[in-house]
């Protein structure tokens, strides 16, 4: 597996993320216009792109939340390569750099829904916290918080 830092820019990342959107879409129904709106991809500047045998096949990205934290989004591998390690991988990279950047803790939302991504998450050392921010009161919603070793 090869792990490439990129942007938002990079057309495997936006073509993964499309089969993303299209996954949550089916997952989260009628609900899935209300998390959409806090999805965007334009201008994220600390995105990772998995590469198995030189095909994308997972992908994820970062941005500064509050204070010394990040936000974990766009996190989504292939199904046909989903229980390979990609993901991990893929988040390690993400918290990696995040650490370089000085930064001490990730955050993410994930969905009720998403039992893969929880368990992703949960083996990674997040912990659950308090819904954040727009997730406050979402039914559907579950955030996690990991504190990052210092570099």
């Amino acid at each position: 597996m090869n792990v490439l830092r990129t942007t938002s820019k990079n057309t495997d990342f936006e073509a993964l993320v499309a089969l993303l959107d299209a996954d949550l879409a089916k997952r989260d129904g009628q609900d899935h216009a209300f998390y959409h709106q806090f999805n965007s991809i334009a201008n994220l500047k600390y995105v990772v792109v998995c590469y198995w045998e030189e095909k994308p096949v997972s992908c994820g990205a970062f941005k500064a939340f509050e204070g010394n934290s990040v936000e974990i989004k766009r996190m989504y591998t292939l199904p046909e390569y989903r229980g390979k390690g990609c993901a991990s991988i893929v988040l390690k990279a993400l918290e990696d750099w995040a650490k370089e950047l000085g930064y001490q803790s990730c955050m993410l939302e994930t969905g009720k829904k998403q039992p893969e991504a929880i368990g992703l998450y949960q083996k990674n050392g997040y912990v659950s916290i308090e819904n954040y921010g727009q997730y406050k009161g979402v039914e559907n919603s579950l955030c996690f918080q990991k504190t990052l070793a210092k570099v």
